[in-house]
């Protein structure tokens, strides 16, 4: 493989879909575990290459030229092989900088907190101290500073940067430390991109803190890469373009809303149109439980079923790149609503109240309380959509209202 990724497990990685957008052919994953990385090494069988975690120091020794950056840094994660000379350099640096940019988050001044002490905190590190941060503090398990006493002995902490894996697919959900808990804290960033919002940055939004996840990283350090690869230099325009193309291909669009106003039909339809994977949460949790969605009500209770679909809803949710169609009740848990929109666009369909069908549902009855669930149901709908549609015309034309607003997206 002439160019790729060089790592330990790799599955969760958007790399090979961003450099075929950037123009870079035969692009791919190349796993290889830590006892095989000094063969690999030493047969410089390859053009270029990434180097992503566990490598990014240990790549260093087999370069034969390190850029004066990458060396001050301590880490490599780009190398190319310029006629069997290794030549190492770090394009993270300046895509963590372009992140933080994007977000509006300014070291300087700040004191920064840094979750990890791999090689991409030692990237962190520099990044904070040439935008002039005040001080610069690492999180280890067993370090001086761990999870246990950061809040205490880091409580004037402004920004906290996540470099861990913590949270990254499919470990979902998961987060190394609570923003909370550092009451000074304006803005958080986590590099892990797989899911698009993690556990820390749906956290941050929470706190009203300014915050990214690590997509943007992603791509900025990978059109300096491919400038490196190539010598040719990569507009602005390109980097947003692929930017854009890459979150969508990542994020499902999940639809929301009373049972009964068409989410699933439309779901299906949008399916077909965009050739994406369809998942149901109704129909899930009947083929979970093995038993319709009444009896499971009748024999099991509300609670029992509620169980159940937060599962199925966790794992359809971890997964982006779908259509997803919630059942109607999915928005009542918080955990329900957090896996919702790590990877999604969220589109609440609107239906008059008197134009939903109670056949087979079991919280509608005979439609005398649609009203009172519709009264509690709505403002928590509409707190957690990016956008509204109303369900008043045609199947075909609400698909394209959707496909419209997904498209207009604010990322």
């Amino acid at each position: 493989m002439r160019y790729g990724l060089l790592g330990e497990k790799l599955g969760h990685s958007f790399s090979p879909q961003i450099h075929a957008m950037l123009g870079c052919e035969g692009y791919g994953l190349i796993e290889v575990p830590c006892d095989g990385l000094d063969g690999y090494m030493r047969r410089r069988d390859f053009d270029a290459i990434n180097v992503t975690i566990p490598y990014k120091q240990a790549v260093m020794p087999y370069c034969d030229e390190i850029d004066p950056a990458a060396k001050a840094i301590g880490c490599v994660n780009t190398i190319i092989n310029d006629g069997g000379r290794l030549l190492g350099y770090n394009t993270d640096f300046s895509g963590l900088l372009h992140m933080a940019c994007m977000s509006d988050i300014d070291f300087f001044g700040k004191n920064v907190l840094i979750l990890g002490t791999g090689g991409t905190s030692l990237t962190a590190e520099a990044a904070a101290k040439l935008r002039g941060a005040n001080s610069v503090r690492k999180v280890s398990r067993s370090g001086e500073i761990n999870y246990e006493n950061a809040p205490e002995l880091c409580a004037d902490t402004e920004i906290l940067v996540n470099t861990t894996p913590v949270g990254m697919y499919p470990h979902n959900g998961r987060m190394a430390i609570d923003p909370a808990l550092f009451p000074k804290l304006t803005g958080v960033l986590d590099v892990v991109y797989n899911p698009l919002s993690t556990a820390l940055v749906l956290r941050a939004k929470e706190l009203g803190l300014n915050c990214s996840g690590g997509l943007p990283m992603l791509v900025a350090q990978a059109v300096h890469a491919e400038e490196l690869f190539t010598g040719r230099i990569i507009s602005l325009d390109v980097f947003e373009s692929v930017l854009r193309r890459i979150d969508a291909q990542a994020r499902s669009i999940i639809l929301m809303g009373m049972p009964g106003c068409g989410k699933s039909s439309l779901g299906r339809l949008l399916a077909e149109r965009t050739g994406r994977d369809f998942a149901d949460i109704d129909e899930l949790v009947e083929r979970s439980a093995g038993m319709p969605i009444p009896r499971i009500f009748a024999e099991r209770g509300e609670s029992a079923f509620r169980d159940i679909e937060s599962q199925v809803l966790a794992e359809a949710a971890k997964h982006g790149g779908g259509i997803i169609a919630l059942g109607g009740g999915s928005v009542l848990r918080e955990e329900n609503r957090r896996a919702i929109v790590q990877n999604g666009f969220v589109v609440y369909i609107r239906r008059p109240v008197g134009a939903l069908p109670t056949e087979g549902r079991p919280l509608s009855g005979d439609g005398s309380g649609l009203a009172e669930m519709y009264a509690r149901r709505d403002p928590i709908y509409s707190a957690l959509a990016d956008c509204e549609c109303e369900n008043s015309g045609t199947l075909d034309s609400l698909a394209d209202e959707v496909l419209k607003k997904f498209e207009n997206r604010v990322i």
